[in-house]
C-alpha cells in the first residue's frame, strides 16, 4: 500500500465539505476521484498533498516512495525553452555524462595506479548512465513532448510565450518525465487534443508506478481506473472498476436505496392505516392491538429519502417550428490566417435530425468553422446555404452570448422580455440558480456556472439547429449525462464540436473528422469512427461490445421467469385483498348485529323473558367470539 487517508475530516465554517473519509491506494493502483464541481474533490487532493491540512484525521504515505502532483493550473515562470524545460528533469544524467567526459579525459594523460582507479570509476559512471537509461533520455524526452500535442518547431519557444494551457502540457510533461511512485493528476486532459489524451492513456496505463487521476473525461477513466473513488456530499465510496462499472454499480445502489424507503414509507403509512382502523373498531382487544402497534412504529429507524445530487437540473430541448430536411449545405470552403492554412475545398451537408460531431487536433479551425457559420467571421472562398426554416441556436464554449456586466436575472429577461419574472426565477431554478442566486453578475460565475447559463438562454430559443461548441467544458459529470439526456431527445438538427469522446458516443450519429485541412465522413458513433479510423492511425480500438449474443437467450429466459414471479405475486396480492375486504363486511355485520341485541335488552318486554334474555346473552357471547377471531385473521393479512 503506497497511500491510505484514515477518517478525514474538513470543514469552511459551517460548510462541512469531507466527513470521516478513508480509503487507499496500493502500490501501482490506478485510481479516479469522482464527483460534482464543489463536492470536495480539488480539497481532498489538497489534503494528501500536503498544501492543506485536516481537521480531522490522517494520510500516510508509504516510506522511500515519491510524489507528483499536477494541479489543475499548473504555472511555469521561467525564460527556458519547451525542450530545455523538460530536459531540465534529466540535470541528474547531464550532470554524470559530464563526469564521464571528465574522466576520459583524465585516463588518458593518466598511468599506473592513478589510471586503474579512473578505469574503476569510468566504469561505475557508465554502468549508472546505462542503468538509469542515459542512452535514451533524449528520445524520453522528444517522445513525452510529441506525445502532448508539441510539434518539433514548437520546442524552441520560450514558456513565458506559452498560453496557460501550453505551460499546463509542460508541467505535464516534466511529472511523467521524473517518474514518481505516486502521480496526481487534476484534470490532465483539459488541454489535450483526442491525439494527446489516446497517448497519455497509453502512458499511464503501462506506468510503472500508482496513479490517482481527477477528471471528469469518462472514457479517459473507463481507459485507465480500476478503482472509482465518489466523493458526494461529503463522503467517500469506493468502487472497483472502471467509470462503466461504478455507473452501473452506483445506479443499482440508488435504486436500491430508493426502493428500501420507499418501501419503509409505505409500510409506515400501511401501519397507520391499521392503526386507524383497529381503533374505528373501538373494541377493548383492538385498542390494545393498535396501542401495541404504534408502540412498534416509534421504534422503527426511519431511513432518510436518498439524496441524488443534482436532481433537480433537468430541461428540455424543443425546436420552435420544423426546418425542411436540408438544413445546412458548404460547398468548397476556405479559411486561412496569413500562410496559415486551416481548411480548404470543404463541402459537406447536413440534413434534418442529424447529430454530427465535429473532431480533430486542436488548431484546425473546427471552432473557427462554426464562428463562419454564425457569422462571428467570415470564410475566404466557398458558401454556405441555410435549409428553409431554420433556426440556430449558439453555445459558445467561451460564452461570448453572454453579456458580462449583466445579472443572471436580466440575461434572460432582456433576450425573452415576454417572460414573467416568476417564469425566469423557475428557468433559472432548473439550472440550479435560486434565491439570490440570480442576481449574480455573468463576470463573477465559474465556468460552469456560465454554461448552465448558456445552456438555459439554449433552452429557451425554440432553436431547430444547435450549434455547439465544447458543450461539456467545465460541466461536471453529472451535469453532462443531463446534457446528453436533452440532446438525445432533441428532435431538431445538431452540429458540435468537443473532445469528450465520451460525450460523443453518447450523442453523435456522425462524425466529421477535421484532419490535414480536409473533413473525413464517418456515420457512426465514436466506437465506429476508432474501428474505421485505426486502419491508417495508431489510435486505440473501441472497447469491446457490451452485449453478447451468447447471453440473450439466457437473459429472455431470466425475463420469463420475472414475469411469471409477478404475475403470481399479483394474483396473491388480489387473493389477500379480497379477503380483507370480505372480513371487513363480516366485521361490520356483527358488529351490527351486536348493537341490535344491544337494544333487545333494553327492550320492557324482555327483561322478564328469561329464555329470551339466555338467548341473547349466548349469541352475544358467539359473536364476541368471531369478532376477536376475525380481528385476528385481518390483522395477519397486513
Amino acid at each position: 500500500m503506497i497511500l491510505s487517508c484514515q477518517n478525514i475530516q474538513k470543514a469552511f465554517g459551517e460548510n462541512e465539505i469531507l466527513k470521516n473519509v478513508s480509503f487507499h491506494i496500493e502500490d501501482y493502483e490506478k485510481a479516479a476521484i469522482v464527483g460534482i464541481n464543489g463536492a470536495g474533490k480539488s480539497t481532498l487532493i489538497k489534503i494528501i498533498v500536503g498544501e492543506l491540512g485536516a481537521d480531522q484525521g490522517i494520510v500516510t504515505f508509504a516510506k522511500d516512495k515519491t510524489l507528483g502532483y499536477l494541479a489543475q493550473h499548473q504555472g511555469l515562470n521561467t525564460d527556458r525553452t519547451i525542450y530545455e524545460e523538460l530536459l531540465s528533469v534529466k540535470q541528474y544524467l547531464l550532470d554524470l555524462e559530464e563526469r564521464i567526459r571528465t574522466t576520459e579525459l583524465s585516463m588518458k594523460q593518466a598511468k599506473g595506479q592513478p589510471l586503474e582507479e579512473l578505469m574503476e570509476q569510468y566504469t561505475r559512471f557508465t554502468h549508472q548512465y546505462e542503468q538509469e537509461n542515459g542512452y535514451a533520455y533524449k528520445s524520453e524526452v522528444t517522445g513525452v513532448l510529441k506525445g502532448l500535442g508539441f510539434l518539433e518547431e514548437e520546442f524552441s519557444k520560450s514558456i513565458s510565450t506559452l498560453s496557460g494551457g501550453q505551460k499546463t502540457r509542460v508541467a505535464l510533461g516534466k511529472l511523467l518525465l521524473k517518474q514518481p511512485d505516486l502521480i496526481i493528476l487534476d484534470e490532465p486532459t483539459n488541454h489535450l487534443d483526442m491525439a494527446s489524451i489516446a497517448w497519455l492513456e497509453t502512458y499511464l496505463k503501462s506506468y510503472k508506478g500508482a496513479v490517482i487521476l481527477v477528471s471528469h473525461d469518462r472514457y479517459f477513466l473507463d481507459k485507465i481506473a480500476e478503482k472509482i473513488i465518489e466523493v458526494e456530499l461529503g463522503n467517500v465510496t469506493s468502487f472497483s472498476g472502471n467509470y462503466t462499472d461504478y455507473a452501473k454499480k452506483k445506479e443499482v445502489l440508488r435504486i436500491s436505496q430508493m426502493n428500501a424507503y420507499l418501501n419503509q414509507q409505505r409500510e409506515i403509512k400501511h401501519q397507520e392505516e391499521v392503526i386507524e382502523k383497529l381503533r374505528s373498531f373501538n373494541r377493548e382487544k383492538s385498542i390494545k392491538r393498535a396501542e401495541s402497534r404504534e408502540k412498534m412504529l416509534s421504534k422503527i429507524e426511519v431511513l432518510d429519502k436518498p439524496v441524488t445530487v443534482k436532481d433537480d437540473m433537468n430541461f428540455v430541448l424543443k425546436p420552435g417550428i420544423i426546418s425542411g430536411n436540408d438544413v445546412l449545405q458548404i460547398n468548397e470552403l476556405a479559411k486561412a490566417y496569413g500562410s496559415l492554412s486551416l481548411f480548404a475545398n470543404v463541402s459537406f451537408e447536413i440534413k434534418r435530425g442529424e447529430h454530427v460531431a465535429i473532431i480533430g487536433k486542436n488548431g484546425t479551425g473546427k471552432t473557427t468553422l462554426l464562428k463562419i457559420l454564425n457569422g462571428l467571421e467570415t470564410q475566404d472562398f466557398g458558401t454556405i446555404r441555410l435549409g428553409s426554416n431554420v433556426e440556430i441556436g449558439y453555445y459558445d464554449q467561451e460564452h461570448h452570448v453572454l453579456h458580462e456586466d449583466k445579472t443572471l436575472f436580466d440575461e434572460i429577461s432582456d433576450t425573452y422580455p415576454s417572460m414573467t419574472n416568476t417564469e425566469i426565477r423557475n428557468t433559472l431554478a432548473a439550472f440550479l440558480f435560486t434565491n439570490d442566486d440570480v442576481f449574480k453578475r455573468i463576470k463573477d460565475l465559474s465556468g460552469g456556472e456560465k454554461g448552465r447559463v448558456s445552456l438555459a438562454k439554449l433552452m429557451l430559443s425554440n432553436a431547430n439547429f444547435l450549434i455547439l461548441d465544447e458543450p461539456t467544458n467545465h460541466l461536471d459529470i453529472t451535469s453532462k449525462e443531463i446534457l446528453e439526456n436533452a440532446l438525445n431527445h432533441y428532435e431538431g438538427t445538431l452540429l458540435y464540436v468537443s473532445h469528450d469522446r465520451y460525450f460523443i458516443n453518447k450523442t453523435a450519429s456522425r462524425i466529421l473528422d477535421l484532419e490535414d485541412g480536409n473533413f473525413k465522413n464517418y456515420i457512426g458513433n465514436y466506437d465506429y469512427y476508432l474501428e474505421k479510423h485505426q486502419e491508417t492511425s495508431s489510435l486505440p480500438s473501441p472497447f469491446p461490445s457490451a452485449v453478447n449474443s451468447d447471453t440473450a437467450p439466457e437473459t429472455i429466459s431470466e425475463t420469463k421467469a420475472d414475469w411469471q414471479e409477478q404475475k403470481k405475486l399479483q394474483a396473491e396480492k388480489r387473493k389477500r385483498e379480497n379477503r380483507i375486504e370480505k372480513i371487513e363486511k363480516e366485521i361490520e355485520a356483527a358488529e351490527t348485529r351486536q348493537a341490535e341485541l344491544e337494544a333487545e335488552l333494553l327492550k320492557p318486554e324482555n327483561s322478564t323473558d328469561v329464555a329470551k334474555l339466555q338467548e341473547i346473552s349466548k349469541e352475544q357471547e358467539e359473536l364476541s367470539v368471531r369478532l376477536g377471531e376475525l380481528l385476528e385473521e385481518w390483522e395477519g393479512l397486513f
